[in-house]
């Protein structure tokens, strides 16, 4: 089985890089939880890179890999991951259900599923900070960077890339403006401090500068 599923990621790989002269690809791998798997996922697209280079087809020079950090480890580790890729993308989804030990799918389990819980953010923050002491750009994908509650926050802790569901981009951009980044960092430094998620989203209904 297992060679069965490194043998797809390779063809994923190839099929990308097939596709990828006259383009900026950005090759992403999703559920990292150590060193050792970003390094081998690195080293399968490196081989991959030389099969198709072999066979005859030309390769993009501009290619960006990253992780997607949705596992507490990998927040925690976020400094040492730092200096393996070229960016991280937070999977604010995933990442809120294993901190809070909290199945997002469970109508019991969802008063603790709130992204915006401050063991959440903590950990966004320190990922977002070691990204940024590495020289890499840091993104977030899931729930959270469409809710109009929790984007100024992000932007608060620095984040560069907001991504989200096409129909959410003209709402969230016009609450983001209404904030400049020295009050949104004030924000996002005071409600790390808060008790839990609700507390957080009323401080930012609340927030006046």
């Amino acid at each position: 089985l297992r060679e069965r599923v490194l043998q797809k990621l390779v063809d994923q790989l190839r099929a990308l890089l097939r596709a990828s002269p006259g383009h900026n690809l950005r090759v992403m791998f999703p559920m990292i939880a150590t060193l050792e798997e970003v390094r081998r996922s690195k080293a399968l697209l490196a081989e991959a890179r030389q099969e198709v280079l072999a066979a005859g087809f030309p390769v993009a020079d501009n290619i960006q890999v990253g992780i997607m950090v949705e596992i507490p480890a990998a927040a925690q580790m976020a400094d040492l991951f730092a200096k393996e890729v070229d960016f991280f993308s937070i999977g604010t989804n995933d990442l809120t259900q294993y901190t809070m030990a909290a199945e997002r799918t469970s109508e019991k389990m969802a008063y603790l599923a709130d992204p915006c819980h401050p063991a959440v953010v903590r950990q966004i923050k320190r990922v977002i900070e070691e990204g940024h002491k590495a020289g890499i750009w840091i993104g977030v994908c899931g729930e959270m960077a469409g809710d109009p509650e929790a984007a100024p926050v992000l932007l608060g802790l620095g984040l560069d890339e907001f991504s989200m569901a096409a129909p959410s981009i003209p709402h969230l951009k016009a609450i983001l403006r209404e904030w400049s980044y020295g009050n949104a960092k004030k924000l996002a430094e005071a409600v790390i401090n808060l008790e839990n998620g609700a507390a957080v989203r009323e401080y930012v209904r609340n927030f006046r500068p």
